[in-house]
């Protein structure tokens, strides 16, 4: 039975006696804002920013604010259970450490950082194809706790394969199949920046230690280039980012600076990134190649939803990429309780975009989801300390959720469901 809420709130008060604060500011606004500070600028644009006028982003944000929670009075809520059952596994609370990319943008720990805060919590950590660190090393930073693993779906089927065959063997849960970032989105942040981390050998470790990658890159790096290639005269910019390439490919520097290597890597990654050309069709070919459950992120419309059943897939997440992807989408939200009633109980719906606070994540429970997996929250954490920053964000949401359901009557996350929240407009 759950006691985190009074128990992390205590440990806070407690320490505020010797004047000691939290590790990371609690308050939502004020962990974006030390973050921000904290943080590059080409890193905030990347993790902070989305697609376009950023609309749909802040759509995730002001969606929770159509939705007020009902408190029921009188409840013997002495003892609360946050834990829920996924795929086999009970966890102890509905949230997941949602997968990001180019960690090592917010703190030189990147993936090992976030793994570490996921092993001390015992909460899953979605792995991301676009991490800093190679999956078998976060791996071993997890230990023993969950893990599961996102996959952006290669334009080279052997480089699905192999990315699949490696999730197997380092423990994975489930596989995330991305669906909504085959092309990346309009991110005018980044566009203003001119910066773009996989041009410059940032978050593709998943792919420099793959062996079918590598392939590609051996295969590329040996190729004559065109005659007709034009050769555009160095600049420090350029010499700094064929530096980075360098330092970010497996092997030594001095060896790496003076091999076509990286930089192949770098081009081949922007070739087979992500297929725009994928279809309901090819789930079969992932079902043929792992009996782990296949999670579909990204669903945001009822035919989608239906076409998801239909192919047999074990769960959806409902999620617009935290905006980052389409400008004036509809917020996830406001998605998520049509595709709740479609799926009708016969896989678990999982939610993401928007979460800021424990309250946040009982209102998506109450809308139907089964768990919520959360983002830019613990990557604040990350870039102001680390694993220990991330730990306490996740603690943070984690507490005021068991704080919520017991002032709110509520025992279990079971007993959280539509009747908890004031109906909506007529």
């Amino acid at each position: 039975m759950s006691s985190v809420g009074r128990t992390v709130q205590s440990r806070v008060y407690r320490a505020g006696v010797y004047g000691r604060r939290p590790v990371v500011p609690v308050e939502p606004a004020a962990l974006e804002a030390a973050a921000r500070r904290r943080m590059s600028e080409v890193a905030w644009a990347y993790v902070a920013g989305s697609a376009g006028r950023q609309r749909t982003a802040q759509a995730n944000l002001d969606a929770f604010d159509r939705h007020r929670i009902v408190p029921r009075m009188l409840v013997d809520v002495e003892e609360r259970d946050t834990s829920v059952a996924l795929f086999g596994r009970r966890l102890p609370a509905p949230l997941l450490f949602a997968p990001i990319g180019v960690l090592e943008l917010a703190h030189p720990d990147a993936d090992h950082a976030v793994a570490r805060a996921a092993r001390a919590l015992g909460l899953p950590m979605v792995i991301s194809s676009q991490a800093s660190v190679p999956m078998e090393d976060v791996a071993r930073t997890l230990g023993d706790a969950p893990r599961w693993f996102q996959l952006y779906w290669s334009k080279d089927d052997d480089v699905v394969d192999s990315f699949v065959d490696r999730a197997e063997a380092i423990g994975s849960e489930a596989i995330v199949v991305t669906l909504d970032t085959h092309v990346l989105g309009w991110r005018t942040r980044d566009l203003d920046l001119a910066y773009l981390p996989f041009a410059r050998g940032e978050g593709i470790a998943q792919y420099t230690s793959d062996p079918a990658f590598r392939r590609l890159v051996e295969a590329r790096a040996a190729a004559p280039r065109p005659a007709d290639e034009p050769s555009p005269r160095p600049t420090p910019a350029a010499v700094r980012a064929l530096h980075s390439m360098a330092r970010h490919y497996p092997g030594r520097l001095r060896d790496n600076l003076r091999s076509p290597l990286p930089r192949a890597a770098v081009e081949t990654f922007l070739d087979v990134f992500s297929r725009s050309s994928l279809t309901w069709d090819d789930l079969a070919r992932l079902r043929g190649r792992t009996s782990l459950p296949i999670v579909l992120k990204g669903i945001q419309r009822l035919d989608d939803a239906a076409r998801a059943l239909d192919h047999g897939v074990d769960g959806i997440v409902v999620s617009n990429h935290g905006g980052r992807q389409v400008d004036g989408a509809i917020a996830s939200l406001d998605a998520l309780p049509a595709v709740v009633e479609v799926v009708d109980g016969r896989i678990p719906v999982l939610f993401d975009s928007g979460i800021r606070s424990g309250a946040d994540v009982v209102t998506a429970l109450a809308l139907g989801a089964r768990a919520v997996l959360v983002g830019r929250p613990w990557v604040y954490g990350v870039a102001l300390a680390g694993a220990d920053g991330a730990r306490a964000v996740m603690q943070h949401l984690w507490a005021e959720l068991d704080l919520t359901m017991a002032l709110s009557g509520v025992r279990s996350v079971d007993e959280i469901g539509p009747d908890l929240l004031a109906p909506g407009p007529r």
